[in-house]
């Protein structure tokens, strides 16, 4: 396993927000191209086109596999910090 996690928990906070912003831009991304993928596949079917929706439902498969391996980099939560007692 690569030193990505250990590196990423270490570094300042900054980093990780870029590093956390970035990577949900692109799921959300994605998942619009998902969406637009189902109404595409979804209008076709309906017209008997079956070869556009299964190519499309490969197109889908793919990304939602992306988004998962996306998912792996995501920071881990930092932990709160506590409040001094009075």
């Amino acid at each position: 396993m690569s030193y990505f996690r250990s590196s990423q928990n270490e570094a300042h906070p900054n980093k990780t927000n870029t590093v956390m912003t970035g990577i949900i831009l692109m799921l959300i991304l994605l998942v619009s191209i998902q969406i637009w993928f189902l109404y595409s596949a979804l209008n076709n079917a309906l017209d008997d086109n079956f070869g556009i929706a299964l190519a499309t439902f490969g197109g889908s498969l793919a990304l939602a596999l992306v988004s998962f391996w996306l998912l792996r980099y995501l920071p881990d939560p930092r932990p709160a910090k506590s409040k001094p007692r009075k």
